[in-house]
């Protein structure tokens, strides 16, 4: 992975469900968790999803929270 995709990753927003328009990064980890169990979407936005599943499960994300407030 490379830091363009990561940075991605961090700013693409949720495009559907009960967490529509929040980024990726900021989303809670029980709903990854259950993506995780129920199956990731296809294609990138699937892609990204897993990254913050294993963002989160490592305790990764208050490393990369500071990334949130720059803009690309």
């Amino acid at each position: 992975m490379d830091e363009q995709a990561l940075f991605e990753a961090i700013h693409q927003k949720m495009p559907f469900g009960k967490y529509a328009g929040r980024k990726l990064l900021t989303l809670p980890e029980p709903y990854l968790v259950w993506f995780h169990a129920k199956g990731f979407p296809d294609g990138k936005l699937g892609q990204q999803l897993a990254l913050m599943y294993e963002i989160k499960l490592n305790g990764l994300e208050s490393m990369l929270q500071p990334l949130l407030e720059v803009r690309g």
